[in-house]
């Protein structure tokens, strides 16, 4: 039977748009909160000089006798935060209760802070560059003190990464460098058209061959310089998705109203976990 969905009016001011949040991204009182570990990394051997906060988010009913699937989350308090657009720890907790999505421990990433630098935010050093660093980074440093502490499959079709903005990018970058470990890819409003030598994936896409990741894309209508003919991140994003369409990826992309802003991501992350991570092969 077909999906129906129900009749909703088009806004008619695409740019202030707000979208509502659903009930998997609330709380409710028969859903027990998972365990919130924070730690601090400051010994990086990739980004050294550079310091960080991270939070493994863990849902109740986590069995160690059954490992667990992993999702790392770049900007990793704005994507945890509860009061935020994203909430990540509250729709693992509702998804994995409903068993809409296996276990899944949450990953919630902060980018460096360069101690005494002149410029001390290493967000996008981390996150545009098209190199292996930050997927190195992650399965080389951070990852290994989540597999101490909790019981993790090694399965990577249940190992994804998630990420908005310059996170939608270190997202796609780190699956695309590194598909032998993360294979599921949640970006939203990706900033490939801030990228240092440019947007590198509509032509490696197109004569690569395909790579085994499932990627969930989401688009605003009005993000950044939507009209301009350069550094537009509506048309840049498009482009990947159409690489991806021509080079037959199992990939999903979600075009919305509004401009540059967590929200409608937010929104849509309970959907695309659902996809990504849901529909993995033994599920």
């Amino acid at each position: 039977m077909p999906t129906q969905v129900p009749s909703s009016p088009l806004p008619l001011d695409d740019v202030a748009v707000t979208y509502v949040h659903g009930p998997d991204s609330r709380r409710h009182p028969d859903v027990p909160a998972g365990e919130t570990v924070e730690l601090r990394w400051t010994t990086s051997a990739v980004y050294p000089g550079t310091s960080r906060r991270f939070w493994i988010h863990v849902p109740a009913g986590y069995d160690p006798a059954r490992p667990a699937a992993l999702m790392v989350f770049n900007d990793g308090w704005w994507y945890l935060d509860p009061a935020g657009e994203v909430r990540g720890g509250i729709v693992l907790d509702n998804l994995v209760r409903r068993g809409d999505i296996p276990c899944t421990i949450g990953v919630f990433v902060d980018p460096g802070v360069v101690v005494g630098g002149e410029q001390p935010k290493n967000r996008n050093v981390e996150y545009d560059a098209f190199d292996d660093r930050y997927a190195t980074f992650l399965l080389d440093e951070i990852v290994p003190m989540v597999t101490a502490l909790y019981s993790v499959t090694d399965d990577p079709e249940l190992w994804g990464i998630c990420g908005g903005s310059s996170g939608g990018n270190a997202a796609f970058t780190a699956a695309w460098m590194r598909p032998d470990r993360l294979r599921r890819v949640v970006c939203s409003l990706s900033s490939f058209a801030q990228m240092p030598d440019g947007n590198p994936y509509p032509d490696l896409v197109a004569r690569t061959p395909r790579k085994p990741l499932r990627i969930f894309m989401q688009a605003g209508h009005r993000d950044l310089n939507w009209s301009a003919p350069t550094m537009n991140w509506l048309a840049e994003n498009l482009r990947v998705a159409a690489a991806l369409a021509e080079a037959g990826y199992d990939f999903r992309l979600v075009l919305g109203d509004g401009g540059h802003s967590p929200n409608h991501g937010g929104v849509l992350l309970p959907d695309a976990l659902r996809w990504s991570l849901g529909s993995a092969p033994g599920r």
